[in-house]
């Protein structure tokens, strides 16, 4: 049986992990306000060009705006990182027309990333290959801010722009208004605090960009 010390040392202690527990969800609360009120709602106009211009894949529409992008001068080369192995440039031109010159000249394919850190890490192989200093970088809204700590982690010397695409959904409601969306929300949030706190004791050495999985076209 515990001595009355020893209850209020216990209750004590009780007492203190609840209050650590709500302020911890308070802060994940307000934290995910935040991360909300960041996510554009529309499109929007870039004010500045750039070196280069990286997609990362999850959508024809990031890719068809991203060609639009290079098209009208926005960088000089393309890179679409995440591209499924078995599609070829050949499958990206059915889907997105108008764009064959580009394709062939100056749009370059990797296959190697299955996530956003790997997204990031095949960027930066290519901008340094490239000489590039500043990146225009096409994402959906939602994926943007952790698109963006990924890259700015792995190229903390180049300027990057973002060009966020928002669909349709967000555009016509709200995203609480969709347990999908709001799901889908959420989770990136999530994903974004642990990638955050990931790069916090995540380090790389520079001897890795003498590879590289980009495959050029």
């Amino acid at each position: 049986m515990l001595s009355l010390k020893g209850a209020v040392r216990t209750r004590r202690i009780r007492s203190i992990g609840l209050k650590l527990v709500l302020l911890c969800l308070v802060l994940l609360a307000l934290g995910f306000a935040g991360f909300i009120w960041l996510l554009p709602s529309r499109q929007i106009m870039l004010d500045r060009d750039a070196d280069g211009i990286v997609v990362l894949t999850g959508g024809t529409s990031r890719i068809s705006d991203a060609l639009e992008l290079l098209a009208s001068g926005r960088g000089k080369r393309l890179l679409i990182t995440g591209v499924n192995p078995g599609t070829t440039t050949g499958d990206i031109a059915r889907e997105v027309v108008n764009y064959n010159t580009l394709l062939s000249c100056c749009v370059d394919l990797d296959y190697s990333a299955l996530n956003t850190y790997g997204n990031a890490v095949q960027a930066r192989r290519w901008a340094l290959a490239h000489g590039f200093h500043s990146l225009i970088v096409v994402t959906s809204a939602y994926h943007m801010p952790r698109a963006l700590a990924e890259l700015a982690h792995q190229l903390p010397d180049v300027r990057l722009i973002p060009f966020p695409v928002v669909s349709d959904r967000l555009r016509i409601e709200p995203w609480w208004s969709s347990g999908d969306t709001a799901r889908l929300v959420l989770s990136e949030y999530l994903k974004y605090l642990a990638a955050k706190v990931r790069m916090r004791f995540d380090s790389f050495s520079t001897s890795e960009l003498t590879t590289s999985a980009v495959r050029r076209t």
